[in-house]
């Protein structure tokens, strides 16, 4: 039985950072990962925010395009514009992007293995119960679950997760088509609290897509009708579908049972709102790769309790408002929408979310309308109420 100081569950991006900072920190790493091939199929919409160049490496070389902003349409297309000077996110190459972490950790002296799946782990011990083409095992004084949604790690010690269904196309128009500076959100009652969105990876080609608590046909459907009623999509070239699932976020998971911790998707580190989760996810792992240095260096299992603890400082109250702004369009009728998007309108609510809003701390531009008395004016009382609390 091979034996490791870390054993990471998961060789996605989350996980191979993880294992990176752990490698570079001189630690032996394994990293497990049940799929032959790294970032495939690709499960992402691959919009992030510009935080992504602060928190891991970026080469430009996986950037397939800048987003300075964005056309927010209601139910009866009125829309909402909203811009910024310079780039707010960027559309990645994510299978390239993922190979590329991955490699970054190899080569800061983790050790990769491909179609190796985890059948079973024992948390007290350290052990992992692994398949390829025969069971071994491999032990660990640290086991990091992040392994995704389905994650097997945690349902170890955690119930199954609630998910959202996702799915998404990559279309071609052949000819111009999109101002690609720009991405396009479509609410609407059906499927909110999840949304639709039109990615552009250039002038006449996007991603289109979206999330919802619905089952892959019901998702296919509407794509398949926005593509045929939207102005902006009609006859469009269907070149590839990608199917995904995204975890709730869930406050009250838990990420750590005696020598193990999740992380990533497999740890609901998750923004309610989005369903995005990968900038949350690398600066988990960077937490967590503090706190599980010292707990190894000390022989003292029981300091990765600080773990969680320091996400949670670091998370709770952006999550607390995301996770009430979920709730919010969980509830709202497309007659609540229209009378939102006209409100906000009206209220010169495009000129406040061009200035305050961000994809990864939705919490500040929330705070701004409440301050300037637009929630108010759109909210039910008792709602608007109930939010501002967290401002106290």
């Amino acid at each position: 039985m091979k034996n490791y100081d870390v054993a990471v569950v998961g060789a996605g991006p989350v996980g191979s950072t993880f294992a990176r900072y752990m490698a570079q920190k001189g630690f032996e790493v394994a990293m497990i990962e049940k799929k032959k091939e790294i970032g495939v199929p690709l499960q992402c919409a691959g919009l992030l925010g510009k935080q992504i160049k602060k928190v891991n490496i970026l080469p430009d070389e996986f950037i397939i395009n800048s987003v300075k902003g964005a056309f927010l349409h209601s139910p009866e297309d009125n829309v909402l514009f909203v811009s910024k000077k310079k780039p707010e996110a960027y559309v990645l190459d994510r299978v390239g992007y993922d190979k590329f972490l991955a490699e970054l950790a190899e080569n800061s002296g983790a050790n990769l293995f491909l179609k190796h799946k985890v059948e079973k782990i024992d948390p007290t011990k350290g052990i992992i119960t692994v398949k390829d083409n025969e069971k071994t095992k491999i032990s660990a004084d640290l086991i990091v679950g992040a392994d995704g949604h389905s994650s097997v790690v945690s349902r170890t010690f955690n119930p199954p997760p609630e998910s959202f269904r996702a799915a998404q196309y990559l279309v071609d128009f052949k000819e111009k088509r999109f101002d690609k500076n720009y991405v396009d959100l479509y609410v609407d009652s059906k499927i909110s609290p999840g949304f639709f969105w039109t990615i552009p990876l250039s002038e006449s080609t996007a991603r289109v897509g979206l999330f919802a608590d619905a089952n892959y046909q019901q998702l296919t459907q509407y794509i398949n009708e926005s593509i045929n009623k939207k102005t902006q999509l009609k006859g469009a070239t269907i070149l590839k579908k990608y199917y995904g699932v995204i975890p709730k976020h869930n406050p009250r998971k838990q990420l750590v049972k005696d020598r193990v911790i999740l992380m990533g998707d497999a740890a609901s580190q998750i923004k309610p709102t989005t369903g995005g989760g990968l900038i949350m996810g690398f600066k988990c792992a960077e937490i967590a790769s503090k706190v599980a240095s010292k707990a190894l260096e000390d022989e003292d299992i029981k300091l990765l309790k600080d773990y969680p603890r320091k996400c949670n400082d670091q998370f709770k109250k952006e999550l607390k408002v995301q996770l009430m702004v979920h709730k919010v369009f969980r509830s709202l009728t497309d007659s609540d929408l229209e009378f939102m998007f006209s409100k906000l309108k009206e209220e010169g609510a495009e000129d406040i979310i061009s200035q305050y809003g961000d994809m990864d701390t939705q919490s500040t531009l929330v705070k701004e309308m409440f301050k300037r008395g637009i929630l108010f004016s759109i909210l039910p009382k008792m709602l608007s109420r109930g939010i501002s609390i967290l401002w106290k």
